[in-house]
């Protein structure tokens, strides 16, 4: 599968749509702070049969002057949420960041519009299974209908079947144990821009 998803990536990133974040526009900075994980594309083998069981993740992105990409995460799991950090060395090949000792062959970013959501890609090696996931980072509780359809559009080109796709139950628990005291992401109520995915 790892070859049909690069066809797909080369294929969409052509696109003119996409070009601004291919030919390296993106700033890393753009994508430091706090976000929701509203919906998440996986081909991992038992997501289809967890996904109703999935809530919300939090994700908090951080980039030293080495250019090294920090994350600490909040993922939920059958036993709970389960916290996890991970660093990612950046790529001389455009917004690219990997760290394979961790099983994180790549991890870039689809889309964005540069202000409240982005589209992040990874392909994963964990307990000799491998596999991608595509997810919608946005920093509103409730995502814009842009972002849920470049997230629906990008799950679709890289081949994700309905089955793989979810948007994740809105129980903000493991999403907030990430987040450093204080901080709080916008509202989307505020902007009246909420809506569900279609899958």
């Amino acid at each position: 599968m790892s070859a049909v998803l690069l066809a797909a990536l080369l294929a969409v990133a052509s696109a003119p749509s996409a070009r601004a974040v291919w030919l390296g526009r993106l700033d890393p900075q753009q994508l430091m702070g706090s976000w929701y994980v509203l919906a998440v594309a996986s081909g991992e083998k038992d997501f289809a049969l967890e996904k109703a069981t999935k809530s919300v993740e939090g994700v908090e992105v951080m980039l030293t002057s080495q250019n090294t990409l920090k994350m600490r995460a909040s993922r939920h799991s059958p036993e709970g949420c389960h916290l996890q950090g991970v660093e990612l060395q950046r790529q001389n090949s455009g917004w690219v960041f990997r760290n394979p000792s961790l099983g994180v062959l790549e991890y870039r970013v689809l889309g964005t519009n540069f202000r409240d959501y982005a589209i992040v890609f990874t392909q994963l090696e964990a307990q000799e299974e491998a596999f991608s996931t595509v997810e919608l980072y946005s920093r509103t509780a409730l995502a814009s209908q842009e972002a849920l359809g470049r997230f629906a559009k990008w799950s679709r080109s890289l081949g994700f079947l309905p089955q793989q796709q979810a948007e994740l139950q809105r129980d903000f628990t493991c999403a907030h144990k990430v987040f450093p005291a204080g901080s709080q992401l916008r509202s989307a109520d505020a902007h009246g821009r909420a809506g569900r995915l279609g899958i």
